[in-house]
């Protein structure tokens, strides 16, 4: 594995992405993140930190776990469910679900239909760190941190405090 991007880098992806979602909402007041489990979660708390800072006000992220919303539950039995915190209404809200990589589109259409279940928001928006392509679904991100351009058979990984010991991004092929 070599590493494409430092935790220096992700700060400024992650400042850069807040920008952009205060500019694209015309501020924060009915902007709500919702990480995906695992990293989507402290991803979305870093922008909601940086939200934060440029708003004046207090932004907070919540999660929205997509585990039974899979398509693929039946290759994948040990799914783990993780926390759905939802800290302020759906409805109405400009929803920007934040993920770690964006790859088949497959995670973010299963986030849509758990969002779905959950109320009925103004827009929805995708915020990634990663666009690596390869698409399976008609999905786009709004925010991309970077395009990385892989093949099939690399794997990227973003790293990122706590759920890591370290915090970057990653890039290597099958073999490791």
């Amino acid at each position: 594995m070599r590493q494409v991007m430092s935790e220096d880098d992700l700060a400024r992806i992650t400042t850069r992405i807040a920008h952009e979602i205060v500019e694209r909402n015309h501020g924060v007041d009915s902007v709500l993140l919702l990480g995906i489990p695992t990293r989507g979660k402290p991803i979305a708390d870093r922008i909601a930190a940086a939200l934060s800072d440029i708003a004046g006000s207090q932004v907070v992220a919540g999660s929205l776990d997509i585990g039974l919303y899979r398509d693929d539950l039946d290759t994948r039995p040990r799914t783990r469910i993780g926390p759905t915190d939802i800290p302020a209404p759906i409805d109405g809200a400009n929803i920007v679900l934040v993920d770690d990589v964006l790859y088949t589109g497959r995670t973010i259409r299963a986030a849509l239909d758990a969002l779905a279940d959950l109320g009925r928001p103004a827009t929805v928006q995708l915020a990634v760190i990663v666009d690596r392509g390869h698409r399976q679904l008609p999905i786009r991100p709004d925010f991309v941190g970077k395009n990385l351009p892989t093949s099939v058979e690399e794997h990227v990984s973003v790293h990122v405090e706590p759920v890591d010991d370290d915090t970057g991004v990653w890039i290597g092929g099958a073999d490791g």
